[in-house]
């Protein structure tokens, strides 16, 4: 059979290749033709478009880019319906995929959506156009399932995909190392990056590491002033596991840090109007996924104006302290039980497969 599957972030093409490798074991003549990025291209019997040429952040962010965004909408519709797949797949990245699936429901395809947009955050109303064009929704975090039920949509919650893929070594098998990740898209590292790096000096017999993103060249990195022995080109996984603290951008990579059990620091620091605009919108009360999960500080999140030097010296000093890295385990060690089992990738794989032959 073939699938047509959509993934705009770093985050995505990980769960993305995880569920396609999950998809060939049920339908071995399995083809895929997909948006994504490094990690889908191998599977990928054809990448369409890597998600670094598509993914912009922020309200204004994407006002400058809305022309090229509308552009690969249209094209994205029509290389949809030349394709003709069985089943179209979309992973998160809601701007985008919901206006795809609005069209391929109006053209009788079968639209499936893996982890659920953030919509219990802001835009709420977004809930209705998922309850009419997708046809099955998988969602990864355990508080998503009561979200949809209150709008009497059933969902199927399937565990989270980053329990497949992190193994933590044991805090004894932790280095003198500090991973500052910075984030994936150019315009995010611009405004954390310094700030992060206005922490060295406090610690002088530490090394700091900034984890490269796989779609972005190490000149980039330079240009901050870094030597490339600051950087590190490996995975971020294999950096987290060396780490004994991290300060980390919000998003995916604050749940993939607790389940390294590596203590941490939140950063967030967007275009002011934009930090402005969400502050109005976003209905939530933390912003890391840590947090949300856990219903209560577990990490430090330093959002916009606070997130400066004599905070995160502040922060990252507190987490090196013993009592207060227990805590944070500790805390790390429920969310883990929270989430629930792993399998999350083969859970999905064998519900689009199996609704597909049925």
């Amino acid at each position: 059979m073939k699938y047509y599957i959509i993934a705009g972030e770093a985050s995505g093409d990980l769960h993305g290749k995880n569920l396609m490798h999950r998809l060939k074991e049920y339908d071995q003549s399995a083809e895929f033709r997909v948006w994504g990025g490094d990690k889908m291209k191998p599977i990928a019997d054809s990448l369409v478009m890597h998600y670094k040429d598509i993914a912009f952040m922020g309200f204004i962010e994407v006002l400058k880019n809305l022309s090229k965004i509308m552009k690969a909408i249209r094209f994205c519709k029509e290389d949809i319906l030349k394709y003709k797949p069985d089943a179209l797949i979309l992973i998160d990245y809601p701007g985008f995929n919901l206006r795809i699936a609005e069209f391929a429901h109006e053209n009788n395809l079968k639209v499936y959506y893996y982890i659920s947009p953030q919509i219990w955050a802001w835009k709420k109303s977004r809930v209705h156009k998922i309850k009419r064009f997708v046809h099955k929704m998988y969602v990864i975090l355990p508080f998503e399932k009561k979200f949809y039920a209150k709008y009497d949509y059933e969902v199927e919650y399937v565990g989270h995909p980053l329990l497949d893929e992190i193994k933590p070594v044991k805090e004894t098998e932790k280095k003198n190392i500090v991973a500052l990740l910075p984030g994936s898209r150019k315009q995010e590292i611009r405004r954390i990056l310094p700030e992060m790096l206005n922490v060295r000096k406090t610690l002088p017999n530490t090394t700091f590491l900034v984890s490269k993103a796989p779609s972005i060249d190490v000149d980039f990195y330079t240009s901050f002033g870094l030597s490339e022995s600051e950087i590190y080109e490996g995975s971020s996984y294999d950096l987290m596991n060396m780490a004994k603290a991290a300060l980390v951008t919000s998003g995916t990579a604050t749940l993939e840090t607790a389940i390294h059990l590596v203590p941490q620091v939140v950063c967030y620091k967007a275009n002011t109007l934009s930090y402005f605009l969400a502050r109005l919108l976003i209905k939530v009360d933390y912003i890391s996924l840590v947090n949300l999960i856990m219903e209560k500080e577990v990490v430090k999140e330093l959002i916009q104006f606070e997130c400066n030097k004599k905070n995160l010296e502040q922060e990252l000093n507190a987490l090196l302290e013993p009592q207060n890295r227990q805590n944070m385990l500790r805390s790390y060690t429920e969310l883990i039980e929270i989430l629930g089992n792993s399998g999350a990738s083969d859970r999905v794989a064998k519900s689009i497969f199996n609704t597909i032959v049925s």
